[in-house]
C-alpha cells in the first residue's frame, strides 16, 4: 500500500501553504495543523501514512509529538522539519525514531525524493508482513501441531511466551513426540521466521564428522576437504538452529557449543578467524540430562545454558485425548496426498487406536494411519487393516498370547542389555515408578476417576492413593 494520506504540522502558515500545494499537486491527500496540540488530536482521530512535522511548535514540540505518536501509531512515518542545521536536532529526531528530516529552506525535489523512499520503505515494511503472515499459515497449515489436551494447552502457552524473543530453549520428550515441531513453532512465531531454521541431528553424524558440520571448515583442514564450506552455524546465521538430540554430542564440542552461546562467535575447522553468527539455539533430546550430567557425560555449564526455558512434551499414552484428534488428521493429509476420497475408519479400530500404547508415539500412529491407507482398498478401514495393533502386546492391556510377567520380562532385557556396563543406582524404584504410573492411570480412567473405586481395585488406601497421584505427576480429569 502507497502512501497517500499525508499530515503536515507547522505554525508558520506559509509554509503549510506551500507543503499542501506541492503535496497535493503530486496527487496526495493532505491535512493541516497549526501546532503540536493539533497535530496530536488529528493523529489520534485519522489514519495517516505519513507526517511531516516541525521540530519547533507551540504546545507539543516535533520531537516531543514523535515520541507520543509511536507509543500507539508505531507504523507511522515521521518526516521532521527543522530550521536548525546542526547535527544535534538530527541525531536526537533519528535518535527517537523518524524516518528521516529536512533543514529548512529546502528545495521542494529534495523532499519528494525522500517522500519516494519512504513510500518504497513503507511498501517493503508492508511486503515483509504479508510474507511472514503467509509463512506462518503455511506453517500453520502443512506442519499443524494436533492435540487439545491440557499438558499441549500447556506447551502452547509457552510457544506464545518464548518466541517473540532470543531465550534458548529446551525440548524434551521421547523420540516421536513432535520436538521439532515444536522447535518450527517457535521459529515461524518469531522475528526470526523470514531467516533460515537449519535441523541437526547430532545423533545422526559421525563425532570425527560433526565439528566441521557445525562449525564448517577451512581448505585443506582434514583430507578431503578441497574448499571451504561454511557450517550449519553460519547457514542459520538471523535465524534459528536446532539442535536435534543433544545429548548424543561428544563432551569436547559441548564446550564449542557452550562457547557460541556465551560469545556468539564460531571458528571453523582449520580456522583462526572468529566468526560472529547471530542464531538462536533451540535444542532437543530424547535422554534424562540431569541424568547425564551426574554421569560426566553432559557438561553441567552448558546444560544450565541451554536450559532457560524448558519444555516437555508428554508421549501420546499419557495424553489419550488427542489421539482421534491426530487418526483424524492423518487421515485427511494422507488421503490428500494420494489424491483419494477420504476414507473413514470403523469404531473398533478407532477403540484399539487409543487404547494403542505407541511405544513410537506420533510418529508411529502417522505410520500406521499412511500404511492402512495406502495398503486397503476399502473405503473403511476396520481392526484388519491395522495389524500392529492386533499383536501381542500391540494395545494397552492386550497382549493375550503373553502374560504381563513376559512382557514385563520382554521390555527390561530390551532396556538393560549389559548389565555390566550398568552405574549403581536407583534403578529399582525407578522401575516401580514407570510401571505404577500407567497402572494407576489405567485403573482411574476405567473407574471415571473414582479415587475411592480405584483405591478399592489397587487394595491401597485412598490417602496413599491421593500421594502416589501428586508424586507421580499424574493429571485428574473431571468427567
Amino acid at each position: 500500500m502507497s502512501i497517500n494520506r499525508i499530515l503536515v504540522a507547522d505554525d508558520e502558515e506559509s509554509m503549510r501553504w506551500v507543503l499542501s500545494k506541492a503535496l497535493r499537486k503530486k496527487g496526495f491527500t493532505v491535512d493541516l495543523a497549526r501546532d503540536g496540540d493539533e497535530a496530536l488530536r488529528l493523529i489520534r482521530s485519522e489514519s495517516y501514512d505519513l507526517a511531516i512535522l516541525d521540530i519547533k511548535m507551540p504546545g507539543i514540540s516535533g520531537l516531543d509529538l514523535l515520541d507520543k505518536v509511536h507509543e500507539f501509531k508505531a507504523d507511522l512515518l515521521v518526516i521532521i522539519m527543522t530550521a536548525e542545521a546542526g547535527m544535534k536536532n538530527a541525531v536526537e529526531a533519528m535518535k527517537r525514531g523518524a524516518y528521516d528530516y529536512l533543514t529548512k529552506p529546502f528545495d521542494l525535489d529534495v523532499m519528494d525524493a525522500i517522500i519516494e523512499k519512504a513510500n518504497r520503505a513503507r511498501e517493503m515494511t508492508l511486503q515483509v508482513t504479508t510474507l511472514k503472515e503467509e509463512l506462518r499459515e503455511h506453517y500453520l497449515l502443512e506442519n499443524g501441531i494436533i492435540g487439545n489436551s491440557t499438558p499441549m494447552r500447556e506447551v502452547y502457552k509457552t510457544i506464545g511466551k518464548v518466541a517473540p524473543s532470543d531465550m534458548t530453549v529446551l525440548i524434551q520428550g521421547e523420540s516421536g513426540t513432535g520436538k521439532e515441531l515444536i522447535a518450527r513453532a517457535i521459529h515461524y512465531n518469531s522475528r526470526r521466521l523470514v531467516k533460515p531454521f537449519i535441523a541437526m541431528n547430532c545423533a545422526a553424524i559421525p563425532k570425527e564428522l560433526l565439528e566441521s558440520e557445525l562449525f564448517g571448515h577451512e581448505k585443506g583442514s582434514f583430507t578431503g576437504a578441497t574448499e571451504r564450506k561454511p557450517g550449519k552455524f553460519e547457514q542459520a546465521n538471523g535465524g534459528t538452529i536446532f539442535l536435534d538430540e543433544i545429548g548424543d554430542m561428544p563432551l569436547e564440542l559441548q564446550a564449542k557449543i557452550l562457547r557460541v552461546l556465551q560469545e556468539r562467535e564460531i571458528t571453523r575447522t582449520g580456522g583462526s578467524q572468529n566468526i560472529t553468527v547471530d542464531v538462536r539455539i533451540v535444542a532437543a533430546t530424547n535422554q534424562d540430562l540431569q541424568q547425564l550430567v551426574q554421569q560426566r557425560l553432559f557438561r553441567e555449564d552448558l546444560y544450565y545454558r541451554l536450559n532457560v526455558v524448558p519444555i516437555n512434551l508428554l508421549p501420546l499414552r499419557e495424553r489419550r485425548e488427542d489421539i482421534l484428534l491426530l487418526v483424524d488428521h492423518f487421515l485427511q493429509k494422507t488421503c490428500a496426498e494420494l489424491d483419494i476420497p477420504l476414507k473413514k475408519i470403523d469404531q473398533a479400530a478407532l477403540d484399539r487406536l487409543v487404547a494403542n500404547s505407541w511405544p513410537g508415539n506420533v510418529r508411529e500412529l502417522e505410520n500406521v494411519i499412511k500404511r492402512a491407507v495406502i495398503l486397503s482398498s476399502d473405503p473403511l478401514l476396520t481392526l484388519d487393516d491395522f495389524p500392529v495393533l492386533t499383536t501381542a502386546g500391540g494395545a494397552a492391556g492386550g497382549g493375550d498370547d503373553l502374560s504381563l510377567e513376559a512382557l514385563v520380562d520382554r521390555k527390561l532385557r530390551a532396556c538393560f542389555v549389559n548389565v555390566d556396563k550398568l552405574d549403581d543406582g536407583d534403578i529399582y524404584n525407578m522401575v516401580i515408578e514407570q510401571v505404577e504410573r500407567p497402572l494407576i492411570s489405567f485403573l482411574l480412567e476405567k473407574t471415571r476417576w473414582n479415587q475411592v473405586r480405584a483405591a478399592n481395585i489397587l487394595g491401597i488406601n485412598r490417602n496413599t492413593l491421593r500421594k502416589k497421584i501428586t508424586d507421580l505427576g499424574i493429571e485428574i480429569r473431571k468427567e
